[in-house]
């Protein structure tokens, strides 16, 4: 028998119970479409966290404070990363050249009879280029592939120096939102503000900004932020010198682990942290890399794959025996047209051909059809994951090529059956 009329014989098979074929697929649809969401959902999560790690360069080590905890309860972590343990880093481990830092806090700003309650971000002189570097944010209006430079996020006036933040100077950069509200649109650069009870000098203004992280976009307003020297903002918004984050720049990305062990030393000397009878160290701090967060993605990225198998191998082998089922009782309701075929000279062969390219074509039509539903499942699946889901291009294949297998497998033991049928007792069944 040529392909042709196996292909066709195959379809009128088929064809002759629709709906009982249309049911069949269902269970192949649902696990197709879950493949194509899952992985789509996977994707957008990652892409999501690279989003967010985007600042952290390769030769940038993360120094943060560790979070402590009793019985579940947070203790309160008083002075563990100073920022004079940032300031003098750079001249205590070789492997470092640069150390920026931030801190934020609440405070009041007023100007006449302007009055507001701002986040206030201290940080160092070097923020603004990093803002730059991170593109997390970009000038209303910039094109795309435009080169910007430190420069472009200012509508007017600078950013504060090196030499500023060391004096601990009263100057500070507004936000174009901040300016707006304090200044009603008149020029701000020069003009005094009130921080809480302190004098500031207003020495920038930032042009308006937009959010180039998606998942950012509706939680954080890039344009209602006011800047101080990180010395500055110490010395006005807390009693106690407080916790700061630091960014270390490593001299040599190649020695990475090396400048690790040289910051971790310098901090457990400063700190006065010594090894315990336990052989370990209490360390209050942590020290996180672009390797190491790459290293916990791809984990997560792993279990996550592992579990979106078993729930796949769950639902693709639910609508396999589906298939399976469907088959042996079409082998049974066509027993007798089965020793005909025989008897007038198709081979067994011919049989096994003709029941698994039936096998085939529902789980083929199944997976198409999955694939339609698992595309149009992405916008909605975007919408309950905070906008990550990204369609996998090689998801799509995949499936097919899984709902395809899928009907070889489960398609060929009632083939083999058919085609074992005696023909004489085949043409002998009522």
């Amino acid at each position: 028998m040529t392909a042709k009329n196996l292909l066709l014989t195959a379809l009128r098979g088929v064809g002759a119970n629709k709906l009982r074929a249309a049911l069949t697929m269902l269970g192949v649809i649902i696990g197709v479409a879950s493949v194509i969401a899952m992985l789509a959902l996977g994707n957008g999560a990652r892409a999501a966290v690279e989003a967010r790690f985007r600042f952290l360069g390769a030769d940038q080590v993360q120094i943060s404070a560790r979070l402590q905890f009793d019985d579940g309860e947070l203790l309160a972590l008083g002075k563990t990363l100073s920022y004079e343990d940032g300031l003098r880093m750079p001249e205590a481990v070789p492997l470092v050249d640069e150390v920026d830092m931030s801190i934020s806090g609440q405070g009041k700003v007023r100007f006449g009879r302007a009055s507001l309650d701002l986040s206030l971000s201290g940080v160092t002189a070097n923020a603004l280029e990093n803002i730059t570097t991170a593109a997390q944010v970009q000038p209303v209006g910039a094109e795309e592939g435009e080169q910007l430079t430190p420069q472009s996020f200012l509508s007017e006036g600078r950013f504060f120096t090196a030499a500023e933040v060391l004096e601990a100077a009263p100057v500070c950069v507004l936000g174009s939102e901040t300016a707006e509200d304090l200044f009603g649109g008149d020029n701000a650069l020069g003009e005094t503000v009130w921080v809480g009870r302190e004098r500031c000098l207003v020495i920038g203004v930032f042009a308006e900004l937009e959010s180039t992280d998606e998942s950012q976009r509706y939680t954080t307003n890039p344009n209602q932020t006011f800047y101080l020297p990180i010395s500055t903002a110490i010395r006005w918004l807390y009693e106690d010198e407080p916790s700061v984050s630091m960014t270390a720049h490593v001299t040599d990305e190649a020695r990475m682990d090396e400048a690790k062990a040289q910051i971790t030393a310098y901090l457990r000397e400063r700190h006065g942290i010594e090894r315990g009878a336990d052989g370990l160290y209490a360390d209050d701090f942590n020290l996180t890399t672009r390797k190491d967060v790459l290293g916990a993605q791809q984990e997560a990225a792993r279990t996550f794959a592992l579990l979106l198998a078993a729930m796949a191998v769950v639902s693709l082998g639910v609508g396999g025996i589906g298939i399976m089922n469907v088959m042996l009782v079409s082998v049974t309701e066509r027993t007798r047209e089965i020793g005909v075929r025989l008897a007038i000279g198709a081979r067994a062969v011919d049989i096994i051909w003709q029941f698994l390219l039936e096998a085939v074509l529902i789980s083929a039509a199944g997976g198409g059809l999955g694939v339609i539903v698992g595309v149009l499942a992405i916008p909605l699946a975007a919408t309950l994951n905070q906008g990550m889901a990204l369609l996998a291009p090689d998801s799509i294949p995949l499936a097919l090529g899984i709902a395809v297998l899928t009907g070889v497998v489960f398609g060929l033991y009632p083939a083999l059956r058919a085609a074992q049928l005696d023909p004489i007792e085949a043409l002998r069944y009522e």
